[in-house]
């Protein structure tokens, strides 16, 4: 498994390369100044990376709570995601609303856009992270994962 450093580390390198990729991007569509759109999408992604370890931890103790297992059945993940991602919604919209000087349309619209971004860029960044930093699994005598 990977260590916490190493979590840190992709963390911080995703959160950095998706703001590096998307901020200028966004000021040029939305036509604002690139500080503005630059200090909203950063207080965004705080809140994010704070959200995920909060949800997280809360979900997964619910989870042992209810069902005894931290374990999900594809169910379970789905409400997960829908839950997260509608938690996130909540808090971003309004936020992207008032920094943006946007209505809450309009706001909407973008944080779907910014999702659909993120869904790719994670794609992509995972797949080149795991090229540049493989792990491996304890030897059993079989295929290392990052041979795979």
């Amino acid at each position: 498994m990977r260590s916490t450093s190493n979590r840190i580390l992709h963390a911080v390198t995703f959160e950095a390369g998706g703001l590096a990729l998307i901020t200028p991007l966004a000021a040029l569509i939305m036509g604002k100044p690139l500080s503005e759109v630059g200090s909203v999408m950063l207080a965004a992604t705080l809140i994010a990376t704070l959200w995920t370890g909060i949800y997280n931890l809360i979900f997964d103790h619910a989870m042992l709570r209810l069902r005894g297992t931290p374990e999900k059945t594809p169910t379970l993940r789905i409400l997960h995601a829908v839950l997260f991602e509608g938690g996130l919604l909540a808090v971003l919209v309004p936020l992207m609303a008032r920094g943006l000087g946007i209505g809450l349309v309009e706001a909407l619209l973008l944080d779907v856009g910014f999702a659909l971004f993120y869904m790719v860029y994670a794609l992509a960044f995972n797949w080149g992270w795991e090229r540049a930093f493989p792990w491996r699994l304890p030897q059993t005598g079989g295929e290392s994962v990052a041979n795979r």
